[in-house]
């Protein structure tokens, strides 16, 4: 697990304020704007941090989806300002301390999960809150628990042959 630097909540923050402009700047629903930003060109650029080498601001990335994906009104349930800025950062968290895509970490954690974990989770440092998300899906973050998880399955398979 990668350690958070300044350009790192940098990147956490600029992608947090993103995704809370979104409620005002976007059509679409919040799961929509999500899912289109976490599929983006600019989430890659974010991804592998070329983005800082870039001024670029929150509006110009919800202007950057838009060019690429379009126009779109779909959906109507917008989530509140603070759930989106908390998933944005948690989202970026996630990506930046375990070394993941964007992609990955969306098809890990959707964004109707992290709406429903916002109150319990939102006053935990995000590594905590990740942490016990990873927990929740059976995803260890510990080396020493992936390796017992694996030879349990392992374990679980030779007893099914015999």
């Amino acid at each position: 697990m990668k350690r958070m630097n300044k350009d790192g909540v940098l990147l956490c923050e600029l992608q947090a304020t993103a995704f809370e402009k979104s409620i005002d700047k976007m059509e679409s629903s919040s799961e929509i704007f999500i899912r289109r930003f976490m599929r983006s060109r600019i989430a890659k650029r974010l991804d592998d941090e070329s983005v800082l080498e870039s001024n670029i601001q929150a509006e110009d990335i919800l202007q950057l989806v838009n060019e690429e994906y379009g126009f779109s009104n779909y959906g109507s349930v917008k989530y509140t300002r603070n759930e989106m800025y908390w998933i944005g950062y948690i989202y970026r968290y996630f990506v930046i301390t375990y070394e993941l895509t964007s992609m990955q970490v969306y098809k890990i954690v959707k964004p109707k999960e992290l709406k429903g974990l916002f109150l319990p989770y939102h006053t935990m440092d995000p590594s905590q809150a990740i942490e016990r998300i990873l927990e929740a899906k059976g995803l260890f973050t510990d080396e020493k628990m992936e390796l017992e998880r694996q030879y349990e399955i392992f374990k679980r398979i030779r007893n099914k042959k015999i």
